[in-house]
């Protein structure tokens, strides 16, 4: 899967790779094609029908013969012209990721791009977002005693910061932008530096040293860890690198891990730069947008470019700098189809394009503090928060002899009693949705377990559902038991749902606000909630995961973690690494402004390392426990696994295909000193009526796990299985 550029003059076969789950590329016949067309979507004939690819290779035909007889080719149906062509960098980065990940490469691409360039519809990338500054009668309006508007209100802020884009100005207020426009009282104007800073705050010693300590390496590949504690200002020192790139010509990739978080970001990095042109990609945008903001970058006219994961494939032709935000984060990695980890290709495409990457998180994944720590990296710290005086108080509560109140023990209940005295905001943090965990028959001992997953259903008392949350499958709440007819069932274990329930009845003066995805389901909800959040309209938030970082609070003062315990003896070896990280970023939410912040974490185990590092807020040191461990038991990153996953109706006919597939592995893994383990069910064995198996393949370095996935992968795409066996292989996996 090599991509070529051929500079011969008017090749009349071009190679396509289509969006196929095979390790192979397609010839066809393209008379007037040239090599300006490398990189381009195509639309080609195949089989009865048609699919959309991309030209990857123009061979020479005196060198390379095709497939097929020329005359056997099937022409092109036409080349997508209208947009510019991948360039050359692009096509480096899927065929990498192809290689790397063992994926077709036709299906890498189908991912990479957005779907109107996918289906090699006409895009532009013209869409207007004007700079807009005041007019004279903007000016006049101003100066003359006028009732107040929202419109005045909007040019008086225009006046304070300068010219500003459209869509930033929409964004503040929709209906006073019209109002202005309709006056006269803005106008476009022509673009000014878009370096330019608008309400940039004074540096901490720390932020200025960290700046200095980076700004050396722009224009040359350096990946830093950018270590900073929760509120110690990551995102300042961000923004100023993000200046002297796009000062220096550049453009900047910014990554963050979920959606959530990219609106919040957006609005800050628009509002700091107002001239420069900012665009977000990420799968919650409309086909439309997302594609326009993508030709808009590989055109060179987006100055910065926000986005989850997926926006790691942006083409950027002036690419200067790229940030991942978070960088441990389990998001950066796809779970499903091409199973690829963002921060990595990141760092790839980084030293491709020699530019540096600063991965910053409060709570480094392990692999880039051992990175850091053994000097791949450049590790850069902020010990101290930006605002805040101090760290919030981390402590641990001994529950094991207290009575819990639906869960809650009174010392966080006297915690929470006193902030409301206060008038401070305080979080509940319980990483479970849904009212209750399983709902049971305490006669006969049925639960509601999932007909198609190994899990049980969640009971969601509010929509009188049960769902599950991993394959969606809901049905409603039984009036009885299914097995005995006994009418007392009981929702067991507690979720979000119910601890708002609990505490409306401990504080019924208190505004208790859920935070989860079934209360946020859009952005336009979840907007709303911060919204209220930030207005101090709620006093006692119950969260999960969503609140646990990127969001900046004031009052929020304390934070009470609940059911901590459940991940600190669990079967995969990464969950105590990503415990640590969620409670050292959810507490960080915690005393954030001028107020102390307090963190009390719920616990059976207060003498666990864990909870003893995390009241230190020493990271270091837990670090160092579990890398000890670590080597000890050769995980990552003192080893390198991958994964040979396969899913069939019944568990038998998938460890019978891996079993076949482990026969193939042992020649290739003698050779290369890599170890195949042997097929076993997977933990959630049921998922979605299909049974799983896997088999984990463990080298002791990276480029020899390669070396042995490049051959025994050639022979898998041969291994004939059942029908409706699937299998897929995922490197780097972030579940074991």
């Amino acid at each position: 899967m090599t991509i070529a550029n051929n500079a011969e003059a008017g090749p009349r076969v071009i190679r396509v790779a289509l969006p196929l789950p095979l390790p192979r590329l397609f010839d066809y016949r393209a008379d007037d094609a040239s090599p300006a067309d490398l990189g381009r979507c195509v639309r080609v004939p195949f089989g009865k029908g048609e699919k959309t690819g991309l030209i990857v290779a123009l061979p020479d035909l005196a060198s390379e013969a095709p497939d097929y007889p020329l005359d056997k080719l099937k022409p092109v149906i036409a080349i997508q012209r209208e947009a510019p062509a991948l360039p050359h960098d692009w096509l480096q980065l899927v065929d990498f990721t192809a290689r790397y990940y063992q994926h077709p490469l036709g299906e890498v691409i189908a991912m990479a791009l957005p779907p109107r360039l996918r289906k090699a519809d006409a895009v532009a990338g013209t869409e207007a977002d004007p700079l807009l500054t005041l007019s004279a009668s903007g000016q006049a309006a101003l100066g003359e005693a006028r009732r107040e508007s929202r419109a005045l209100a909007l040019i008086r802020q225009l006046q304070h910061d300068g010219p500003t884009r459209h869509s930033q100005l929409q964004a503040r207020d929709k209906t006073a932008l019209a109002d202005a426009r309709k006056r006269g009282w803005v106008e476009a104007c022509a673009a000014s530096d878009p370096a330019a800073m608008a309400g940039a705050p004074a540096l901490t010693a720390e932020q200025q040293d960290a700046l200095n300590a980076i700004l050396p390496q722009l224009g040359q590949y350096q990946p830093f860890l950018l270590a900073g504690v929760t509120g110690s200002g990551k995102t300042e020192v961000y923004l100023r690198l993000v200046r002297e790139t796009i000062a220096r010509g550049g453009q900047a990739l910014i990554l963050v891990p979920e959606i959530a978080l990219t609106p919040q970001l957006e609005g800050r990095v628009a509002g700091r730069f107002p001239a420069a042109r900012v665009v977000s990609l990420h799968s919650g945008l409309a086909d439309g947008a997302r594609s326009q903001a993508y030709v808009q970058a590989q055109e060179g006219r987006a100055d910065i470019v926000l986005g989850t994961r997926l926006s790691i494939f942006t083409p950027l032709p002036r690419l200067g700098l790229i940030v991942v935000d978070e960088e441990h984060d389990p998001s950066y990695k796809q779970h499903e189809g091409v199973r690829y980890s963002a921060r990595d290709l990141a760092i790839w495409r980084a030293r491709q394009r020699g530019v540096p990457i600063v991965l910053g998180s409060a709570t480094p994944s392990l692999e880039s503090w051992h990175a850091a720590e053994t000097g791949r990296y450049r590790k850069v710290e902020l010990v101290h928060r930006a605002v805040a005086a101090t760290l919030p108080k981390v402590k641990p509560v001994d529950v094991r002899r207290e009575h819990l109140q639906n869960g809650l023990s009174e010392h966080l209940l006297r915690a929470l009693q006193a902030r409301l005295e206060r008038q401070e905001q305080s979080l509940i943090f319980l990483n479970r949705r849904g009212y209750a965990p399983v709902l049971s028959c305490p006669s006969c001992g049925w639960v509601s377990r999932c007909p198609h997953c190994t899990a049980n259903m969640v009971l969601h008392l509010a929509e009188r559902r049960l769902r599950c949350h991993h394959c969606g499958h809901d049905s409603h709440i039984p009036i009885a038991c299914p097995d005995c007819g006994n009418q007392d069932i009981q929702g067991f274990g507690r979720g979000t749902q119910r601890l708002e329930e609990t505490l409306g009845e401990r504080f019924p003066e208190a505004r208790i606000l859920r935070v989860d995805r079934d209360a946020a389901r859009t952005r336009r909800q979840w907007e709303a909630i911060l919204e209220q959040i930030g207005k101090g309209e709620a006093d006692i938030l119950v969260g999960t995961q969503m609140m646990a970082k990127g969001h900046d609070f004031p009052r929020l003062t304390f934070v009470g973690v609940l059911n901590a315990d459940s991940s600190l003896f669990a079967a995969d070896f990464r969950a105590p690494e990503r415990l640590f990280q969620q409670l050292m970023q959810v507490g960080g939410r915690a005393g954030r402004g001028e107020l102390p912040g307090e963190v009390m974490i719920q616990t059976h185990y207060p003498e666990h390392p864990l909870y003893q590092c995390l009241a230190r807020h020493d990271f270091a040191r837990y670090a160092a426990i579990q890398l000890d461990e670590r080597r000890t038991a050769r995980f990552p990153p003192f080893a390198a696994n991958a994964l040979l996953c396969a899913h069939a109706p019944e568990v038998a006919m998938a460890l019978e295909w891996l079993r076949a597939a482990r026969e193939l592995a042992r020649p290739l893994a003698e050779a290369s000193g890599v170890q195949v383990f042997d097929p076993v069910p997977m933990r959630m064995l049921r998922l979605a009526r299909r049974e799983r198996a896997q088999l984990l393949v463990e080298a002791t370095s990276r480029p020899a796990l390669q070396q042995f996935l490049n051959a025994w992968s050639a022979q898998l795409w041969h291994l004939r299985g059942p029908r409706e066996l699937r299998w897929h292989l995922d490197v780097d996996p972030a579940e074991v």
